[in-house]
């Protein structure tokens, strides 16, 4: 017997610039306080009720290590009889802890389960590999591990760990998406997440971190034109189209959401802001990452039994300008007016462990202020995978 699962809260850090606001919070610090504000949030529900707390984290190389979320729930205060566990799917690491945890309510393993990311790019440290023998005579390299690929197995193919960036220049040449549009593609989505800001949508599930200065996503950037972003140059080719302006940029947050069963619910006395309908994952070559939510967004929509057309709200996490059209090139039938309409990632930043919890958080939030509706979240992943899920509310 399956149980349907909700989603009952959702709540994120305003999203820091690398170095910025949040670049002096430890990671573990960050996921502890998402932790405990939305445990305060719902009075009604019992600590000691929670079953588990997956959350996703891309890097792992420092503070985050030793499993941080088994560290949030410590450092948040929970009783030390919850536990927690971390999964990694780089970019969709979030995403794919809310759907382990509601897997889990499902099938009936679980009842409440706290699922979520975190990521502190800021604090990303760098790696020395021991040496092959001992007394080394030569110099030894660090290895950033901020973001992509660093130590990379030489057997792997080397078409498959090409940068990110340049996967994306691969994307924007194979569907001739120009630089025009990339840059318009990312002024959009920096006035939409101005406005959305301004308009107070963000009130509800945007939690402000203690001893910290960073009032809302620092990323954004307001003022910014068509002109402005037309004198970037290009970062990854001499000649290419792919730049820091239309890419999302390095940065810090975390996120999660409280899911749980019907019974859960009522015993908690929170009205649902949406439920989990279908959750999907799927695989690509891994330079073509950028539209690796193409598959996993259509598989999901079939499980749900749902068409472009049946939904009201679409967030895809928005890597580069060049992969997120690529991917809306290949969805003719999805209308691009109800993409991110607050904004995406090239604006409001890209943690990498928390961004897929904070669409999936976004979107639920979007559909309830709606008063319902249907929607959608879709995140490409570094190494070529994606992820979607359909939420109802």
């Amino acid at each position: 017997m399956s149980h349907d699962v909700y989603v009952l809260d959702a709540v994120r850090t305003p999203i820091g610039r690398y170095g910025g606001g949040l670049a002096g919070v430890r990671p573990d610090d960050l996921a502890a306080h998402v932790v405990r504000e939305i445990v305060a949030r719902n009075p009604g529900l019992d600590p000691a009720r929670i079953d588990d707390v997956l959350l996703g984290d891309a890097n792992g190389a420092g503070e985050d290590n030793r499993d941080v979320a088994r560290m949030a729930v410590l450092l948040a205060g929970l009783p030390p009889s919850v536990p927690g566990a971390t999964v990694n799917r780089l970019c969709g690491s979030g995403l794919e802890a809310v759907i382990g945890a509601s897997r889990a309510i499902a099938l009936g393993d679980a009842s409440i389960c706290l699922a979520g990311g975190v990521e502190s790019m800021s604090r990303a440290p760098w790696v020395l590999t021991k040496p092959e023998q001992g007394y080394p005579r030569g110099h030894e390299t660090l290895h950033s591990t901020t973001l992509g690929w660093r130590l990379v197995n030489p057997r792997m193919p080397e078409q498959w760990t090409v940068p990110l960036g340049e996967g994306a220049e691969i994307l924007a040449e194979r569907y001739r998406i120009g630089r025009d549009a990339q840059d318009e593609f990312a002024l959009r989505s920096h006035q939409l997440a101005d406005r959305a800001w301004r308009d107070g949508a963000y009130a509800d599930e945007v939690t402000l971190v203690p001893d910290t200065d960073v009032e809302r996503d620092e990323s954004i950037r307001p003022t910014t034109t068509i002109e402005a972003l037309g004198r970037l140059k290009p970062v990854f080719r001499p000649d290419g189209t792919v730049t820091a302006g239309n890419s999302s940029p390095l940065n810090d947050g975390a996120s999660v959401l409280l899911l749980a069963d019907a019974a859960a619910a009522a015993e908690i006395g929170r009205a649902p802001l949406a439920r989990i309908v279908s959750r999907a994952a799927t695989a690509i070559e891994p330079h073509l990452f950028g539209i690796g939510p193409v598959a996993a967004a259509e598989k999901a929509l079939r499980r749900a039994g749902l068409g472009w057309g049946d939904l009201d709200v679409v967030e895809l996490n928005e890597a580069f300008a060049a992969q997120s059209l690529a991917c809306l090139a290949q969805w003719p039938d999805l209308d691009p007016k109800i993409v991110n309409p607050q904004g995406g990632g090239i604006a409001l930043g890209h943690p990498l462990g928390s961004s897929g919890s904070r669409i999936l958080g976004s979107l639920a939030w979007q559909l309830h202020r709606r008063g319902g509706g249907r929607g959608l979240a879709a995140i490409c992943i570094g190494v070529g995978q994606g992820l979607a899920v359909v939420l109802e509310a």
